[in-house]
């Protein structure tokens, strides 16, 4: 049963598709928050559907959150503790929200990245790179005096992450009033990612307000913390295991209490839920069902930026339509891509490289149940 406001608001929309939520809030006297609650709730009842009700002529995806610069050192051999250990540093462009727009963008997805920049050499060497990479920075914010997000991350002989520091109090400055001023855009876009590395205040307004579907990675199981009370708002979350057991309280140890986890991230209201395994692979669980698909074979050279990678898939897959085995298959794929490079995000990067790479492994998953 719809409210007489939500008549009024589907009666806009009807006579005119193309409206936006400033219209609107200008038309009915309310603001534009309130207005992003009611297309919300027209959404959840069935009257339109979110996605093409704000889908624009390219169809794009907005990607929120962090743009580091990453340095990251991969040790020659077993590294000696408290010494210098012969290796190589490798300095590129990072930070999780980046690095999903750039999988996005080598797939050939429209994004429009919203991040925070200072005001130093890092903040124009990876704005300069984000518009090289056809990335639309229209909605990013320059933080006058501003110190750029900065990673430092060391690996191990076998090129897993051993360590990390991250300087990034920058992020605070994508605060909800800046994230209002961004809401048309984000409404009118195909889907939106969001990572944890802003602030709870942040991630609570984006994900009470924004219509479109979300997709979210909870980055450590400390940032998981940020999302107490917001998992039903979101379409898809990718944990890994720890981020699972920090957002359940379940503790994974075997198939049984995985399947648990992902149950009861699914009992939130979560749509679909992916639960990054490392080499054992990817737990898919939808309300339909739940499968489980290995690890694809890569010749390792850094796992960094694989989890970003598998994310930009399944994004990807989405937009593409693919069932949830297919969403999990280019997700591990990319993840494989990903892992054969030593920058964060592996340039060679392309949708046919993608589906050649799925066609190749050919495995079918385990389903773990089905309805």
């Amino acid at each position: 049963m719809l409210t007489e406001r939500e008549q009024q608001i589907l009666g806009w929309i009807r006579a005119n598709p193309s409206i936006s939520q400033q219209e609107i809030a200008s038309r009915a006297g309310i603001s534009r928050s309130s207005v992003s609650v009611h297309i919300s709730n027209l959404t959840k009842k069935g009257a339109i559907l979110g996605r093409q009700y704000v889908l624009a002529d390219t169809p794009y995806v907005v990607v929120v959150g962090a743009t580091n610069m990453d340095v990251v050192g991969k040790p020659g051999g077993v590294p000696t503790p408290r010494d210098v250990t012969p290796g190589t540093i490798v300095v590129s462009p990072g930070g999780t929200a980046r690095n999903v727009a750039h999988n996005l963008t080598l797939l050939g997805t429209s994004t429009k990245l919203v991040t925070a920049f200072g005001e130093d050499v890092r903040a124009r060497e990876l704005s300069e790179g984000c518009m090289g990479m056809g990335m639309d920075l229209e909605g990013s914010v320059t933080v006058p005096g501003g110190t750029t997000s900065t990673c430092v991350f060391i690996l191990d002989e076998h090129g897993d992450l051993s360590q990390a520091i991250a300087d990034m109090g920058i992020l605070d400055s994508l605060t909800p009033s800046v994230l209002e001023r961004r809401l048309d855009l984000i409404d009118r876009a195909a889907a939106c990612f969001v990572d944890t590395n802003i602030s709870h205040e942040s991630l609570r307004f984006l994900a009470e307000h924004v219509s479109t579907p979300l997709f979210c990675d909870p980055v450590s199981t400390t940032k998981a913390a940020k999302l107490s009370g917001l998992l039903g708002h979101f379409h898809a979350m990718k944990p890994n295991a720890l981020e699972a057991e920090a957002l359940t309280g379940v503790a994974i140890h075997d198939e049984k209490s995985l399947e648990l986890a992902a149950k009861k991230l699914l009992d939130t209201g979560l749509d679909q839920v992916f639960i990054s395994l490392g080499a054992d692979g990817l737990l898919c669980a939808g309300q339909d069902g739940m499968l489980r698909l290995p690890s694809y074979s890569a010749n390792v050279v850094s796992a960094t930026g694989s989890g970003d990678a598998m994310m930009g898939a399944i994004i990807w897959a989405y937009l593409q339509g693919e069932n949830l085995e297919g969403t999990c298959a280019a997700g591990l794929a990319v993840a494989a891509i990903c892992t054969e490079s030593a920058s964060t995000v592996n340039p060679n990067l392309t949708a046919e490289a993608v589906r050649q790479r799925m066609a190749e492994a050919g495995a079918t998953g385990k389903v773990l149940s089905a309805n």
